[in-house]
């Protein structure tokens, strides 16, 4: 071929190349797609494949304490359940982070009215001396009021965030607010010279159980021991110290961090028919605290994403992409499986065209709200207007980044979908002994299934993409 004829060509496919990537070009999913979707949906519907993984898990492995006893056998059983349900690919990917171990707990008001008390070790905690410890209870109705105390009148003491109730709420917005004092509260008093770290559990329920979660120490060398409260022992607490006596407690946890431990995130993939190496990302966390046995939180979310990919394997025709499922280890220690996830792909997220993660129980899914380059929005239009016969709403105004772990993976550039759930019931039992299974609706599953189902599958349908690439959405504030 003569030279200039064979620049010219070159020319013409590169063109043609640019045009074809154009990222101004409107994402969009086709008619053909979107029947089909209808179809899943009322498949879904009518499917119990989802409550029959978490009623499994929960029976046959139950807690699932990060680096516990557990952790290796959920794992393993995760791992036979994808391939039972005829996933294409299986595999694990590792992820290392510190092993947090609880033994026992306990505490009791001694004086001015001596009472025992409720109370539950914070994931981190650091445990107490052998015996207990006693002190003079300080509190402090936030974190702003303790900074503001001069550190002696802290120093030796038992620091308490008598923090507001939570209340019951469809968004469930009143956590925020609360497990931020959870998570930094405890350095902070720390800091100041505190023997140890109370606070009002961050529950909407009236039941005289802790609810445990994390706290952050930046280092563990320097963790003090750390519970929080039942909700009807806060009340208890908050009454004494209005009398105007000094309030003393002994508090007695076994607990710390012991070493390191190497867990690993489950991995499943239906391929996709046209375009493989693409994929929508989803799934749930894997872990769960120790007091439960982790229906709600989150072996409902990680059955709903299995389900909602099975349901689109058994289609005749698969989605042009792949449909990618992540059980996540430790998410409940501070996200260590998404954030593993992210560094060990963030390169490639452009192959992850879109996420969305189940971790808010097992109730329906009110809302719909995403994160995608503008050219897509359209293509969430659609995928919303599908969503709508199953009750959900779209706020096209807020921002999605996919989910607690996903949200680590949106941080290094996924487009993000998120499926908002009914949170109402859920912080009422939320990392507490009462997350079991006579907590999941069956009818209320099965709405999450389908709604998961019908969004995967027409994103992994769609023509074009939603703006995965690397650090795409670094300047993404979250979700409001």
């Amino acid at each position: 071929m003569p030279r200039l004829a064979s620049l010219a060509l070159a020319l013409l496919l590169i063109q043609s190349g640019a045009q074809a990537a154009d990222p101004a070009t409107p994402t969009t999913i086709p008619q053909a797609a979107i029947d089909k979707a209808a179809a899943l949906r009322e498949r879904a519907l009518k499917d119990d494949v989802a409550y029959a993984i978490v009623a499994d898990l929960t029976t046959e492995i139950g807690p699932r304490l990060a680096g516990g006893e557990n952790d290796q056998k959920a794992r393993d059983w995760m791992v036979a359940r994808f391939k039972s349900l005829g996933f294409d690919k299986v595999w694990t990917e590792p992820v290392s982070f510190p092993k947090w171990v609880r033994r026992s707990e306990s505490a009791a008001i001694t004086e001015p009215y001596p009472q025992p008390v409720v109370v539950t070790a914070l994931g981190g905690s650091a445990g107490t001396k052998p015996g207990g410890l006693d002190a003079e209870v300080i509190a402090f109705d936030s974190l702003d009021a303790m900074k503001a105390a001069p550190d002696y009148q802290v120093k030796g003491k038992i620091v308490y965030l008598g923090i507001p109730r939570m209340h019951a709420l469809v968004d469930g917005h009143d956590y925020g607010p609360g497990s931020g004092v959870r998570v930094l509260g405890p350095e902070l008093a720390a800091a100041k010279g505190a023997s140890a770290f109370l606070l009002r559990s961050v529950g909407s329920d009236f039941n005289r159980l802790g609810h445990t979660g994390m706290t952050r120490f930046s280092d563990p060398a320097k963790a003090i021991p750390a519970a929080a409260l039942s909700n009807p022992d806060a009340d208890l607490l908050d009454n004494m110290l209005k009398r105007g006596k000094p309030v003393k407690l002994h508090l007695a946890l076994d607990c710390g961090t012991e070493g390191s431990y190497s867990g690993a995130n489950v991995i499943a993939e239906m391929t996709g028919s046209k375009r493989p190496s693409e994929y929508f990302l989803t799934g749930g966390h894997l872990d769960s605290w120790d007091l439960g046995t982790g229906a709600i939180d989150d072996g409902a979310g990680v059955a709903i994403a299995t389900a909602a990919a099975h349901l689109i394997g058994q289609m005749p025709e698969r989605p042009a992409r792949s449909i990618r499922v992540v059980a996540f280890a430790n998410e409940e220690s501070g996200l260590y499986g998404g954030k593993a996830y992210g560094a060990e792909h963030h390169l490639q997220i452009g192959k992850a065209i879109l996420g969305a993660e189940s971790d808010a129980g097992a109730d329906r899914i009110v809302k719909v709200t995403a994160t995608v380059k503008p050219e897509a929005r359209g293509a969430i239009d659609q995928i919303a207007k599908a969503l709508a016969p199953l009750g959900i709403e779209y706020d096209v105004t807020a921002g999605g980044s996919g989910g607690s772990d996903l949200s680590a993976v949106h941080a290094v550039g996924m487009a993000g979908l998120s499926l908002h759930q009914d949170t109402t019931r859920y912080f009422d039992w939320h990392h507490t002994a009462n997350d079991t299974l006579d907590k999941v609706d069956p009818e209320q599953l099965r709405q999450n299934v389908a709604a998961y189902a019908v969004a995967m599958y027409l994103a992994a349908s769609a023509d074009g993409d939603f703006g995965s690439a690397p650090d795409a959405f670094a300047d993404d504030k979250g979700e409001h």
